[in-house]
């Protein structure tokens, strides 16, 4: 997967430079400086004196030299481990051959590697004991300047303390990145313009390599200081689709460059040294893929996205169960070029002996509403002691439950050589290798400081992680079998079996229903506070962001540490989400729920979904309707309110249309004839809504007066009139012989009523059965299909959720920074659509009260109608603009009115 792909283009990189060497040679947090060709003179001074050719490669903690021929071993020697450096014969016996032979450099120490002998990746060779490698530059007239170079290093690297060690070496970095800049030759046009240029480094994993950041108006370059992997890396801005801050080393100094919509592998991850270069960077490439949406040269250009603009597309089953699990990754600074913030996912199947994996049966899966760590309650049992005997700060789990080693671990068949960068050059012992699927499974539920998780490679295509195609080498266990490819359950007969039917438990009804509870843990909000401790989720101070500030610590040697330390340890994600995660919708979810509560009246569980889910939702008219909804075009107009339109009431059989207006009028208008067949009006108030009673026998209009109007169509008279609120009527809903009204007196109220039996021979009693309150008047509000919820919008923004069973809140979402002109519930009552005065679209989860989509346009939406997944709304302007709430974008904008359309209908 995602580790794969980027060890791929990576080999691709080395296969233009054509080396052996690669910067997993180096050790961890070391820079690879400056090369140089080169002879090493083997028996120097012998007659068996043989020079092997090369290259002699300078870093920052050891000498590298990479034979051309790749039956030699790549030679490796750590500074640290030197005893003399200097021109050969300056020193000893051969004195009188240094002039001669000044192009000679001699290094004496007491250790030197191995590595890479006939290019097969293995363990690191060590030679311990005094010794004398000599090296012949191709250019003799630099060997003073290497000399001096790797004297001035060994310094740094004999230096007792790692701090001193650590900034010494650091500026001898930032003085060549200053004695250098970027190479303007480099730019694919001379017609270029350059906007800015710093100095950064690109990381890889378990490795950084520094040079110059360059970006102009069309590109954006990086250009590394020693010219590996390659002189130039290049991006054009117009391919790039995505852009993410990121922490680095827990600093906000990260940058990472996609040019892909959906992959987890970006193209450049870019490491500042001060946080407002990275700023600065990032406002220029997002302005530039802002200027260009508005161009549509790209409709999915993109900065930053939110988890909530994916949870939408999650719940209406857009995306994938791994899909959303990647983005959501991404969003939380997971990445595929930080081994310490790895993307995370789920071990989802619990039953790694059975002979056939039966995805219907429950029993099969892991409990995803657990940690790892908590799975096993005996274990769980002992880790609670500890902490409860514990000082501050308190933690449950010595180990994370992601870290570079676990992520080595999976994938130490496909890259071996980071493991072998990551453990000086060791692989681990045999018998503690990712030998077998189920012996891992059983380790993470029984171990005492196992407690990973999985990476997304288990849910991909690619199997080689899982196979030993590279014939390493691996070791011997302790029954005397080698380690080669992993053991695999009994049910999967072979590794793309076993991947198939991963990627099948994962996207299972099973998992779709329960995947929140997961995300609340490692992304949401049962991760941090007194949730994580009621989850039995609770890390290490240090493993979460803002768990240290290391500006704060002055002692560069407890800074290095501390850092050291929390890299290897692992990185608990950002947290994305503070409230209970939503669930997914799907038709499993809903027979699920009801067999869980069928001895539950309907009353009991207002958030239950009806009999259709949204899937069912799609009769054919209605489909039609929608898909065509952009192709809407003004057919007829007729001007019949002096003022603006506030409601529109069509007949069943679509002959009348009927208004209400600010000028106070109701109007009924045949569509038949196109006249004006009456205009009436109740008092010299404006008129705020009207809705058609069953059978279309009677009008019902709102008013300001205070007042609520009923019409009989066929006595063309004022019926019956509600005098129940102490300010204007803002808005009326009727459902199942219940009027519900709004007012600007801060109050919804239910009546009762019978709306068959009206006549026009004898007047109504209302019996008011409920009133909500609220702080502030109540502009609008919407009833679900099953009439047991009901949504009110304020004048101060907020959206507020009733259970009409018990007349209770549910949800108070404060959400628009001005008056909520309309609300809606879906058609499966999942979600709610808000709009407002200040120009979003607000999507609300109905289950958790969750704000979990919100998009903008340039002026207030007055109305709209949707099916939720696409809107139509009414502008201020009277535009009418279609909305694809999944796609997170305006549509379609069609020229409806010339004033504003306060109501469609």
């Amino acid at each position: 997967m995602a580790f794969i792909r980027k060890k791929r283009r990576e080999q691709q990189l080395q296969l233009y430079s054509k080396e052996r060497f690669s910067l997993l040679l180096l050790n961890l947090e070391e820079y690879y400086f400056e090369q140089h060709t080169a002879n090493h003179i083997q028996n120097k001074g012998d007659q068996n004196e043989r020079k092997i050719r090369g290259s002699l490669k300078i870093c920052s903690k050891s000498v590298i030299f990479e034979p051309d021929a790749i039956s030699q071993p790549i030679i490796k020697i750590p500074l640290r481990d030197c005893i003399k450096i200097g021109k050969h014969g300056e020193n000893g016996s051969n004195r009188h051959f240094a002039k001669a032979k000044s192009g000679e450099i001699s290094l004496i120490f007491s250790q030197v590697y191995f590595i890479k002998e006939h290019n097969i990746v293995a363990p690191y060779k060590i030679e311990r004991g005094k010794m004398e490698y000599v090296f012949e530059l191709d250019v003799s007239g630099k060997v003073e300047d290497v000399v001096e170079t790797l004297l001035q290093l060994h310094r740094a690297s004999r230096l007792d303390k790692l701090g001193d060690q650590t900034a010494m070496i650091t500026a001898i970095l930032q003085s060549r990145l200053a004695r250098t800049s970027f190479d303007k030759n480099r730019f694919q046009s001379v017609s270029e313009k350059l906007h800015m240029e710093c100095k950064a480094e690109m990381v890889t994993p378990l490795v950084t390599n520094p040079g110059h950041v360059c970006i102009t108006d069309t590109n954006l370059y990086f250009q590394p200081l020693n010219g590996y992997p390659k002189p130039v890396v290049q991006i054009t801005l117009q391919d790039v689709r995505r852009i993410y801050k990121r922490r680095h080393g827990l600093m906000p100094l990260g940058l990472e460059v996609f040019c892909t919509e959906d992959d987890l592998c970006s193209d450049i991850y870019l490491k500042f040294y001060e946080p407002q270069d990275r700023d600065d960077l990032y406002f220029y490439i997002a302005t530039y893929l802002d200027y260009n949406k508005k161009l549509n040269f790209h409709e999915h250009h993109a900065a930053e996205r939110t988890a909530e603009s994916y949870m939408l597309q999650w719940q209406r089953g857009h995306l994938s169960n791994y899909q959303y699990l990647l983005h959501l990754n991404n969003l939380a600074d997971r990445s595929c070029n930080d081994l310490s913030q790895y993307p995370v996912f789920p071990w989802v199947i619990g039953d790694y002996c059975s002979a056939e994996l039966d995805l219907s049966n429950p029993g099969i899966f892991r409990d995803l509403s657990r940690p790892v760590g908590a799975l096993n309650k005996e274990r769980l049992e002992r880790l609670l002691t500890r902490y409860q005997e514990m000082p501050e700060p308190k933690f449950m789990y010595g180990s994370h439950y992601s870290s570079p080693g676990y992520v080595l671990f999976y994938l130490v068949r496909i890259a071996p050589e980071y493991m072998l960068c990551l453990q000086n050059g060791r692989f681990d012992n045999a018998d503690r290798m990712f030998n077998s699927i189920a012996e891992t499974w059983k380790n993470c539920l029984d171990g005492a400081t196992d407690f990973k998780e999985l990476i997304p490679e288990f849910y991909g295509d690619d199997v080689s992680f899982l196979v030993n195609s590279l014939k390493l080498d691996l070791g011997k266990r302790q029954g005397g079998q080698m380690v080669d490819d992993v053991e695999l359950p009994p049910w999967a007969r072979s590794p793309e079996d076993f991947l198939q039917k991963s990627k099948d438990a994962l996207e299972s009804n099973y998992v779709s229903e329960h995947l929140h509870e997961w995300i609340d843990l490692i992304f949401g909000y049962k991760q941090k506070g007194s949730d994580a401790v009621g989850a039995h989720n609770v890390f290490h101070p240090l493993t979460y962001e803002g768990g240290v500030d290391l500006n704060s610590i002055e002692d560069p040697d407890e800074k290095v540490a501390m850092l050291t330390q929390i890299l290897e340890f692992g990185q608990t994600p950002k947290q994305l989400f503070v409230t209970p995660h939503p669930r997914r919708i799907t038709p499993k979810f809903k027979n699920f729920s009801q067999t869980c509560s069928h001895n539950a009246p309907m009353a009991d569980s207002p958030v239950s979904p009806g009999e259709e889910s949204f899937e069912d939702l799609t009769e054919e008219s209605k489909s039609l309707a929608w898909n065509n909804i952009t192709k809407l075009q003004l057919h007829e107009q007729y001007k019949i309110h002096k003022e603006a339109v506030t409601g529109i009431a069509v007949s069943c059989n679509g002959s009348s249309v009927f208004t209400t207006s600010q000028d106070s009028t109701l109007k009924m208008f045949s569509k038949e004839s196109k006249m004006l067949q009456r205009s009436i009006s109740f008092s010299n108030m404006a008129l705020s809504s009207c809705l058609l009673l069953p059978g279309d026998a009677t009008v019902i209009s709102s008013s300001w007066d205070n007042n609520v109007y009923f019409y009989s169509i066929a006595f063309a008279r004022r019926q019956d009139t509600l005098m129940g609120h102490d300010d204007a009527v803002s808005k009326i809903c009727w459902r199942d012989n219940r009027l519900y009204s709004a007012s600007w007196d801060s109050t919804v109220k239910v009546w009762s009523g019978v709306a068959a039996e009206m006549t026009c021979t004898r007047r109504q009693r209302f019996d008011m059965l409920a009133e909500l309150e609220h702080d502030v008047s109540v502009d609008t509000i919407s009833l679900n299909a099953a009439s047991t919820l009901l949504v009110s919008g304020t004048k101060e923004g907020t959206v507020t959720i009733w259970d009409l069973t018990t007349a209770t809140v549910l949800h108070q979402i404060p959400c628009h920074s001005g008056t909520v002109c309309d609300t809606a519930f879906s058609p499966d009552s999942r979600h709610v659509l808000s709009a407002g005065e200040d120009g979003c679209l607000n999507v609300i989860d109905v289950q958790t009260g969750m704000l979990i989509s919100s998009m903008t346009s340039d002026e207030p939406q007055r109305c709209f109608i949707w099916d939720g997944n696409s809107v139509l709304s009414g502008s201020q302007s009277g535009e009418l603009l279609v909305w694809d709430l999944l796609g997170g974008k305006i549509s379609e904008r069609i020229q409806g009115h010339t004033v504003l359309s306060p109501a469609i209908s």
